[in-house]
């Protein structure tokens, strides 16, 4: 037997990306199933963007970049952020990166040591755990409660504070209950982590894609210079998830220490797709649109997938605030999460049990609603029979 690493034998990946392996093949083999499972926007990449990194790469620009990123991406990023945030971050505070999965686990390998403490929201996107356990890092789950619809409380924050505490991980809009904290949560969690010299890392990846209200961000407070660290891509609102783009804005300290490890693992991003980047950043009618359109477009989905699976008896859920998923509750099924999602896979649904996100998570299952609205009327139909 091959004996490989303790650290590989703690890695565990995504759950989404082994089910949609798992469904792809299925749906190879003849079968008809319904992708509740992936968060993959099914609306296309725009236009402009698209030219943009044609034009790139017809002009020959298809060679090394920097490591921390093009500097025209950075400046077109210290724009929006201005626009979007009201501070200008300095060039040496911004990392560029392939995605920003590799981003999660830069910034935590460059922030935190073995059996140090990052808190975190439990249920989470899962690759935070992965990253955590692959690094041999404690993770101090906070429970998000139905009740609160699913916002992390800033007093479960401070109870779970200990002199071993090193980051403190947001996610909102979030994934996977679709949350978005209030502002004023906000600022009592950057206060608390100001406080206790705890860094803050605020996944923003879902930030233009909140229903009602505008999205708060704790790195207004300090602009990114002492405690946050913001981190963000293009994935999920500019429908770019497979172009792998994604950046970072945080301590020139930190950043200076993520463009070292990525220089070492990914050598730097592609060039061309970081031309995209800025198209995709730049404020014209082409972005307003697609924006303008999507959002309406999931506004719809959302609504419908929320209606249609609080009329199934055994299921109910609370209205996601942004994001494009809901984590639905399931335990008057009398099925456990993973029994449930067995079942649906079963009769033609994918969709991802609530243990996946967190250990807090038992009765829930996750559903996107990023795909059409024919398929999520479909998607609910086969729901309600296999319970019936």
């Amino acid at each position: 037997m091959i004996q490989l690493s303790q650290s590989a034998n703690r890695l565990e990946g995504q759950p989404m990306f082994r089910l949609l392996e798992k469904v792809n093949k299925r749906i190879a083999d003849g079968e008809d199933i319904i992708h509740f499972e992936i968060g993959d926007p099914d609306f296309d990449t725009p236009q402009n963007i698209l030219k943009a990194s044609i034009s790139s790469m017809m002009k020959g620009d298809t060679h090394y970049t920097a490591s921390s990123g093009d500097i025209k991406l950075k400046q077109a990023i210290i724009d929006y952020t201005n626009t979007d945030l009201g501070f200008s971050p300095s060039v040496d505070q911004i990392v560029i990166s392939p995605g920003s999965n590799c981003l999660i686990h830069a910034i935590i390998k460059c922030l935190v040591d073995e059996d140090e403490e990052v808190i975190l929201p439990d249920p989470s996107f899962p690759t935070y755990y992965s990253v955590l356990k692959l690094l041999n890092i404690i993770g101090v789950p906070v429970p998000l409660r139905e009740i609160n619809e699913f916002r992390m409380n800033p007093r479960d924050i401070q109870d779970r504070i200990t002199t071993k505490t090193k980051l403190i991980i947001l996610n909102s809009p979030q994934n996977p209950t679709g949350s978005v904290i209030k502002h004023s949560e906000i600022q009592e969690i950057y206060d608390i982590a100001a406080k206790h010299h705890i860094f803050i890392l605020s996944d923003e990846i879902y930030r233009l894609m909140s229903y009602d209200d505008a999205v708060s961000s704790p790195c207004v407070y300090d602009h990114c210079k002492d405690t946050t660290i913001m981190m963000t891509g293009f994935s999920k609102a500019f429908a770019m998830s497979g172009w792998r783009l994604g950046y970072m804005v945080g301590p020139v300290e930190i950043a200076e220490k993520v463009s070292l490890l990525l220089q070492t693992t990914v050598s730097c991003t592609n060039s061309f797709v970081q031309k995209a980047g800025i198209e995709a950043l730049t404020l014209n009618d082409a972005r307003r649109e697609h924006l303008e359109k999507m959002m309406a477009e999931l506004r719809q989905r959302r609504f419908l997938m929320v209606e249609g699976l609080n009329a199934i008896d055994g299921i109910s859920c609370v209205t996601p605030k942004g994001a494009f998923y809901v984590f639905a509750n399931i335990t008057k099924t009398k099925l456990d999460s993973q029994q449930f999602a067995d079942l649906m896979l079963e009769n033609g649904v994918a969709l991802l049990p609530g243990p996946n996100f967190g250990k807090y998570c038992e009765g829930y299952v996750r559903l996107c609603y990023c795909t059409s609205t024919d398929n999520i009327t479909e998607g609910l139909k086969r729901i309600g029979n296999a319970l019936r």
